[in-house]
Parts: C-alpha cells; sequence; structure tokens
C-alpha cells in the first residue's frame, strides 16, 4: 500500500460566510495542492471538505497519515466521536449531528484507505499547515 501524507485546511470569512479549503497530498517527491470552497459555509464544513477531497484524490487504497489543525477533524477519529455517531444515525445523543453528510462521506473514505489523524497546531509555522491555510484563506477571499 503506497504511504501519502494529506495535509488540510479549512477557512471561513464569516461563520458562516464566503469559506475555503486546501489540501496538499505528498507522495515521494510528488506533491498535489487542491483547493476549493462555497460561498455560504462555514469553518467546520471546509475543514470536512478538505479531508474529503484530499482522500477522495487518491486512485487506489492509501496508507494515509492526514494533518490536520482541526481537532474538531482529528479528535472526531482519534477519539471514537465518529463511530458513536455513526452507530446513533448521525446523532450526538438526542442532538441531531451537524454536517452528517460529510461526517458519512468521511467515514466512507477512511474503509477505502487506512487513515492516521494527526493534530498539528495552527499557524505556528508548519510549511504545509501554512501553505494549506494560505489555499483555503485565498479561496475563501475570491468568492
Amino acid at each position: 500500500m503506497k504511504e501519502v501524507a494529506l495535509y488540510t485546511d479549512g477557512a471561513c470569512r464569516g461563520n458562516p460566510g464566503r469559506g475555503g479549503w486546501g489540501a496538499i497530498l505528498v507522495y515521494g517527491k510528488h506533491e498535489r495542492e487542491m483547493s476549493g470552497g462555497e460561498a455560504l459555509t462555514t469553518n467546520n464544513r471546509m475543514e470536512l471538505i478538505g479531508a474529503i477531497e484530499g482522500l477522495s484524490a487518491l486512485k487506489e487504497p492509501c496508507s494515509v497519515t492526514l494533518y490536520s489543525d482541526s481537532k474538531y477533524l482529528t479528535d472526531a477519529f482519534n477519539e471514537g466521536w465518529v463511530e458513536g455517531w455513526r452507530e446513533h444515525g448521525w446523532r450526538r445523543g438526542r442532538e441531531e449531528l451537524k454536517n452528517p453528510d460529510l461526517w458519512a462521506r468521511l467515514y466512507e473514505l477512511t474503509r477505502i484507505h487506512s487513515v492516521k489523524f494527526i493534530w498539528v497546531k495552527g499557524h505556528a509555522g508548519h510549511p504545509y499547515n501554512e501553505r494549506c491555510d494560505a489555499l483555503a484563506t485565498a479561496y475563501a477571499d475570491s468568492l
């Protein structure tokens, strides 16, 4: 299985507001940058979409280390929350889970790829995290 690093970030101008996501796939010496966004969205949606788009770009099952500055994203998998949400119909107790469509899609992608989620501190000088932030904010600013 190919080992790939995936760096992701999301940004929003207002919450909700104009949003963007950035993702960088790294495989050996190869790097692929991606970005996108939505005119009216939330920061959390952009964080999730960045991860989804990055994983969706892979053409075969891979071993992926996904780096994100979003505790919302990394903790959901590392703390096992996503398993509980899925088992309860994408709900948190009695409350409807926000972004159930994205959580379900991301969960399915983690069944295709072996994904390890790593939290990195945002705006702390990590080169790929900074680049993802630049991609995400540039897209949000272009809307």
